[in-house]
């Protein structure tokens, strides 16, 4: 008799754990993803939106310096910095609202408009 009562507390306890699983999964799966990022460069300014729903590489002559600024799952980041202290890679990979990022060599800044998620 505990064998069979084990078994079916087992059996519900698996259950509820599995559907648990299965609503993480889909809030997970079913989430928006990207947003916007604002790339201001060069000696007057100019200004480049940058969707960050799209896994991409974005390679931008600042006049100075080209840039290479990296979307992957939502975040952005500069990648393999020209500049000769590659101090704005050290920022990470940006994702919130109001997150940002410099490259003072290549002025040049990034900054997350909006979040995706």
């Amino acid at each position: 008799m505990k064998d069979k009562k084990a078994l079916k507390t087992n059996l519900i306890f698996a259950g509820v754990l599995l559907a648990v699983a299965l609503v993480l999964f889909a809030v997970l799966q079913l989430r928006p993803t990207g947003g916007t990022a604002v790339l201001t460069y060069g000696e007057d300014g100019q200004t480049m939106e940058i969707p960050l729903n799209k896994n991409a590489r974005y390679d931008v002559d600042t006049g100075i310096y080209t840039i290479h600024l990296e979307v992957k799952d939502g975040a952005i980041a500069f990648v393999d910095s020209p500049c000769p202290d590659h101090l704005c890679e050290g920022y990470g990979w940006l994702s919130r609202q109001d997150d940002w990022a410099a490259c003072l060599p290549a002025k040049a800044n990034v900054v997350v408009m909006s979040e995706g998620g």
